[in-house]
């Protein structure tokens, strides 16, 4: 197959992440991204620069591991071994050896696409569409970085030129949580607009972002900052108990006095140009089997809207496999959903029946079953016994999402990671369509779009506006098990911190406890030294 790109920088990203998935993209010869003046000169050139910036998402910055441990492991429905857990999964992110690098890994993101946007537009000898492709992929790529961040830090600063003798300051301030939000929204917008949408012929090879992440991308950091300035009740099921109990919603600071409900209206009519009506014959996104989403024949199919690639014997890998699968290079996983969560499931539930890891072997050979509370069922299948001594050693409801994997004996492995699915955008529909309208039959078709593609039973009639909201919040909870939304979803909410306290030690004797510090992340150590303007304030209590 043909390679990417000669350069290396698509060195890497080259490869499969973007549809080729030859080896010998990887032993191209690297260079430096910020390049000689012989580089941006043709249409290579710009594929390699705008590959540079994807090939961020593939370090330890970020989803090689940091990225995903920040966010994945700090919720109320994930459990794990203590020597894992105990750090960001503890609410002590400080302890864990990552916790600088999402703030680095955004913002090389953004330094490379700032380079992308202000180079790529000088080329002349390149195909037209290509070069606007490549520019929306550099716009949405910054917006996609500064998503992240403001959700995790706050306001911060903003960056859109590459330092330059032109423009050399280093010093740059905290913007507000809304402004930093507008660069968001603003990027998004240029994104939609420069992408083509899937199946296009210039849309670019599979792993690559189309117009149509660019829209439901849009369409989520609308409904972030609507939730986030919203008000009222939202009722959670948790605690020590698993009880369900009703919290007075916070506003996330810095979203105070936004007019949630025109956030929303924003949201729900972009998701909604993602969800035709009529649904046509052969639709660009639709929900399929649910158990196939996390085999490799489901990967990159139509829900699965954008994935972070990965392929064994590369560079593209991770150790997704062997934290989160029950069967580990570890013996065990290390990670795993709490029994309270599989307890919100139905029993016939495709997402657990299917979902979870009921039967397995561990490493050293032993034989464990899962749960004990269904040991009829999975105690003895095709005449093979498993055990289950009902303690935290034998109670651990292991996901399949990240186990379908070339080798799943060794550390790092290519599994992929979705980083935005179908099924989010019809749950958005159904929760923005409740804010503004209420519980409308349109907001119960969309949620119950995602109960019946998981066996589930339709939701309960006739609910409030307030229980619909909270039953989409569980229902989200439910849907995307361990893949980095539930964290957000609770701080967007405003109840993090009623909800992580309320289990107070949870499953395994990870700690829950939370105090207000926990609703950000520290800033890096480096970026308060060297960024004057900051004089040296980090985000409260740390």
């Amino acid at each position: 197959m043909k390679a990417i790109s000669r350069y290396s920088i698509a060195l890497v990203v080259g490869l499969s992440v973007l549809g080729s998935s030859c080896k010998k993209a990887l032993e191209e010869t690297p260079y430096a991204f910020y390049s000689p003046e012989n580089f941006y000169k043709n249409e290579s050139d710009a594929k390699a620069a705008i590959n540079g910036v994807y090939a961020e998402l593939y370090t330890y910055d970020l989803y090689l591991q940091p990225f995903w441990n920040i966010t994945v492991l700090d919720d109320d429905h994930v459990s794990g071994a203590d020597w894992f857990l105990g750090t960001t999964g503890a609410g002590n992110p400080q302890a864990y050896f990552g916790w600088q690098a999402p703030w680095i890994g955004c913002y090389t993101i953004i330094a490379r696409a700032n380079t992308v946007l202000e180079k790529i537009p000088a080329i002349t000898d390149i195909d037209a569409d290509v070069k606007k492709r490549i520019l929306g992929e550099a716009y949405f790529l910054r917006g996609w970085a500064y998503f992240q961040l403001v959700q995790m830090y706050g306001g911060v600063p903003i960056r859109l030129k590459p330092l330059s003798v032109e423009n050399p300051q280093v010093n740059v301030p905290r913007a507000t949580v809304k402004e930093t939000y507008d660069v968001v929204i603003n990027d998004f917008k240029a994104a939609e607009t420069n992408l083509f949408p899937v199946g296009h012929a210039k849309a670019g090879e599979v792993g690559r972002v189309n117009q149509g992440v660019a829209k439901a991308f849009l369409a989520k950091a609308y409904l972030t900052m609507a939730s986030g300035a919203a008000t009222g009740n939202v009722t959670v099921r948790g605690g020590t108990d698993n009880g369900f109990y009703t919290y007075a919603k916070t506003v996330v600071a810095g979203l105070e006095g936004l007019d949630s409900k025109a956030y929303y209206t924003l949201a729900r009519d972009k998701a909604a140009e993602l969800i035709p009506n009529p649904v046509p014959s052969n639709p660009t996104y639709t929900l399929g089997p649910w158990k196939e989403l996390w085999s490799v024949t489901g990967r990159n199919n139509k829900e699965q809207m954008w994935e972070l690639q990965s392929l064994a014997g590369t560079a593209f890998i991770n150790n997704l496999s062997a934290y989160f699968s029950a069967r580990s290079v570890f013996g065990q996983g290390a990670v795993w959903m709490t029994n309270n969560h599989y307890n919100d499931y139905e029993i016939p539930d495709t997402r657990v029946l299917d979902g979870v890891t009921h039967n397995y072997t561990t490493l050293q050979g032993t034989n464990i079953f899962y749960p004990f509370a269904q040991s009829a069922t999975y105690k003895v299948v095709n005449g093979i016994t498993y055990n289950n001594s009902n303690t935290t050693t034998a109670e651990r409801a292991y996901v399949i999402k990240y186990s379908s994997v070339a080798d799943p004996n060794v550390a790092n492995s290519d599994a992929f990671f979705p980083l935005l699915r179908y099924a989010e955008v019809i749950l958005m529909y159904a929760e923005a369509e409740n804010e503004i309208n209420g519980p409308t039959l349109a907001a119960y078709t969309a949620l119950n779009a995602i109960r019946t593609r998981a066996n589930a039973s339709a939701a309960p009639a006739a609910m409030t506006s307030e229980q619909f909201r909270s039953y989409v919040l569980a229902e989200r909870a439910r849907e995307f098990a361990l893949e980095g939304i539930r964290h957000f979803d609770l701080l967007r909410w405003g109840v993090y911190l009623q909800v992580m306290n309320k289990i107070g030690s949870g499953q395994n004797a990870i700690s829950k406890v939370r105090s207000q510090k926990n609703l950000l992340l520290p800033l890096p150590l480096n970026e308060l030294n060297s960024n004057k303007a900051l004089a040296g304030k980090n985000n409260f209590g740390w």
